[in-house]
């Protein structure tokens, strides 16, 4: 499964890549709702006394299908809601922390912004499934995905301003390379999502995945700024 052998996260972490994704995609593949991501063989169609392995486009392992049907639409529909509070709450911190070492910036109330509106566009995504209200899932999903590269570059651009150290410099780097792989699989995953070849739409579910954990891994990397968090921290929000 994705992020199989991955270790748990630590405390620090807003959502670790695997808790959040592993089990709704277990739960459908289980089901037999999606294919493997390993799968490469797809059919036009599939009879009923057809091969258990028979796959169709409907069971390419995007991210969307695998929280379509019950019960995986319940967790999925969950972990969007969580993870909707989360970004908004890591973006709030994120915001106050800079607050609080660069003094107003317009760069980081745009990133504030951009991370509500990835909050926003994620809970569409979860609660209207892409089999069932197809146009408010891809609105959806047109708002979370841009707005969640934008926030990934503008944290980026922010990291090397308040950098003064090699560490905080490193931090910067990293979030770089983080970006750039974010972007070229958010393009590649909608270059082939829009194909008709069963290959390169399953290309695309794997892009797919690829930019979300890179996303949480990105995530991931406040921990180095969140430690020096203090009380001084939340009283720069209310002046």
């Amino acid at each position: 499964t994705p992020c199989s052998g991955l270790a748990p996260a630590g405390c620090g972490w807003p959502c670790n890549p695997c808790g959040c994704l592993s089990p709704r995609y277990a739960m459908a593949l289980s089901n037999n709702h999606i294919c493997p991501v390993h799968n490469w063989n797809y059919n036009q169609s599939c009879g009923m006394d057809g091969p258990g392995s028979c796959c169709t486009l409907d069971h390419i392992p995007l991210v969307s299908k695998c929280g379509t049907l019950p019960p995986e639409s319940c967790f999925f529909s969950l972990i969007c809601s969580l993870g909707s509070f989360m970004v908004m709450l890591v973006g709030l911190l994120r915001y106050a922390h800079l607050l609080e070492r660069l003094g107003p910036s317009l760069l980081n109330t745009l990133g504030l912004g951009t991370g509500w509106l990835c909050a926003a566009g994620l809970t569409m995504v979860g609660n209207f499934q892409v089999d069932h209200a197809k146009v408010l899932h891809y609105i959806g999903a047109g708002v979370a995905f841009p707005t969640s590269m934008l926030f990934l570059l503008l944290q980026s651009i922010l990291t090397y301003r308040m950098a003064k150290t090699r560490g905080q410099y490193c931090t910067g780097h990293l979030r770089s390379v983080l970006t750039a792989l974010a972007f070229l699989t958010l393009i590649l995953s909608g270059v082939f999502f829009i194909q008709e070849s069963f290959v390169l739409q399953h290309v695309a579910a794997l892009c797919e995945w690829m930019f979300i954990i890179d996303v949480l891994v990105f995530y991931g990397t406040f921990t180095f700024e969140f430690g020096a968090i203090s009380t001084d921290t939340f009283l720069v929000l209310l002046k």
